[in-house]
């Protein structure tokens, strides 16, 4: 990463308990005018972030490894970000692209095409969130093919509007209580190498194996003729940072065109140079035919977008696709301006540097300690999975307790995984070596302390 100016100090500092004075009072304000259904992962309240740390209104300030779910890659209040917005607001805020176009919302569209897989003619739509986006691919794949069904994976996390509800597979706390849900949607048995079983010979389950058995379940109880599109995470998400075994993802994308079906890739947190590659699919050597993004793609400003083959997105009728904050041009200031930012600072070879930092510092610990049963991810998109002692049974407890350890001494990890027990590492991209060493160090002091507690 070339040189990086922060506004503010990047340092882990405790002011107070948390949480402290003020954040106790903002939480009673919050009780009685905030939705009990909005739950926040830290119990304190932001008054400042830069580069990689968050301080807080007692003015702790802790490191982020983050980013707001994978928001802020180019950090907070990343100077370009902020001048560009800070000139677009100047000028106008929002005209609806759909009344009064403007040229922010082409100039993202193009950057899209120039940056997403493949060398095909390409269009895009611009939406608010992630959600949206997955949706709106939906809707465009089944316009474009004429079929109602479409295939998600054990473990996949897509939204919580109703339809993405559906193609979401965890219930708690995502669709507990909130159902019916949208119809025609099927679920296949994902890559997930940790959890796999064995071949009768002993030998791994391969990706090109993992993937036959998926196919076989769409072809016996869905029909490759009914399918209408194929959603995946190239690295998954919420359902703990699986990444598939090495072919399973090109012989998911090779059925889907050999069969006229349209291979959706979701990277909505895996993309924007998070894995170290602009997109995740890009380490599989697959070219989807739509690509969802959303969260890093405009440095903390909503913005989401469908890319993708130009005959699939265009056949849908005029008017079919849109929204009245879709494509905003303030969120698409901060788009071309975040986009900038990754291409001028290289993060994409900042991300593959956190890697070989975050990867080997902790898989030096998991031969010390007997609740890791798998360091995994790319770029710095990367997670610890927690297990009983001396075996694979899943651990949310001590994920729970190392995830709180952590903060207390001035680090926010995440938490996530399917069965709760997988620590996601995600920090800004424009973090610090210095910082990220410090907290490296926390995290490493939390899980030794948990172990021996367990």
């Amino acid at each position: 990463m070339t040189e990086y100016e922060y506004r503010l100090p990047q340092e882990r500092r405790i002011a107070t308990e948390f949480p402290g004075p003020k954040s106790a009072a903002l939480a009673q304000r919050r009780a009685k005018v905030v939705g009990a259904g909005v739950a926040s992962t830290l119990p304190l309240y932001v008054a400042d972030a830069d580069g990689g740390v968050i301080v807080d209104v007692d003015g702790n300030s802790l490191i982020d490894l983050g980013a707001g779910i994978a928001v802020t890659t180019v950090g907070a209040s990343n100077p370009a970000v902020v001048s560009a917005v800070q000139n677009q607001v100047a000028h106008f805020t929002h005209t609806c692209f759909m009344i009064a176009p403007y040229e922010g919302y082409i100039e993202v569209a193009e950057k899209l095409a120039e940056l997403t897989p493949g060398e095909h003619e390409k269009r895009s739509v611009l939406f608010n969130s992630g959600a949206e986006a997955v949706e709106n691919a939906v809707k465009i794949a089944r316009h474009a093919t004429g079929r109602d069904a479409v295939i998600v994976f054990d473990h996949a996390y897509h939204g919580r509007t109703n339809l993405t509800m559906a193609l979401t597979a965890k219930s708690m706390p995502y669709k507990h209580g909130f159902g019916p849900f949208a119809p025609e949607v099927y679920r296949a048995p994902m890559s997930y190498p940790f959890r796999e079983g064995l071949n009768a010979d002993g030998s791994a389950i391969t990706g090109a194996q993992a993937a036959a058995r998926a196919i076989s379940v769409i072809e016996k109880q869905v029909g490759a003729d009914s399918v209408a599109a194929v959603l995946i995470e190239p690295i998954q998400g919420e359902g703990g940072f699986i990444v598939p075994a090495e072919g399973f993802l090109p012989a998911l994308a090779e059925w889907a065109k050999s069969n006229g079906v349209v291979f959706i890739a979701d990277e909505v947190q895996s993309g924007f140079t998070r894995t170290g590659a602009w997109f995740a699919s890009e380490h599989d050597g697959i070219v989807p035919d739509l690509v969802t993004t959303a969260k890093g793609i405009a440095g903390g400003m909503p913005l989401a977008a469908v890319t993708g083959r130009a005959d699939l997105i265009d056949a849908v009728h005029p008017g079919g696709l849109g929204g009245t904050y879709g494509g905003n041009p303030v969120s698409c200031a901060a788009a071309l301006a975040s986009i900038e930012q990754m291409e001028t600072l290289d993060l994409n070879s900042r991300a593959r540097r956190i890697e070989e930092t975050v990867t080997a510092r902790l898989t030096a610990l998991s031969k010390e300690v007997d609740i890791i049963g798998e360091v995994r991810g790319r770029g710095a998109m990367l997670a610890v999975e927690l297990v009983v002692s001396g075996g694979r049974e899943p651990n949310p407890d001590a994920t729970k307790a190392i995830a709180a350890r952590a903060l207390k001494d001035g680090v926010v990890v995440l938490t996530c995984g399917t069965y709760g027990n997988v620590i996601r590492l995600l920090p800004p991209l424009v973090i610090s070596d210095a910082l990220l060493d410090e907290a490296l160090t926390v995290l490493e002091d939390s899980i030794r302390t948990v172990a021996q507690e367990n």
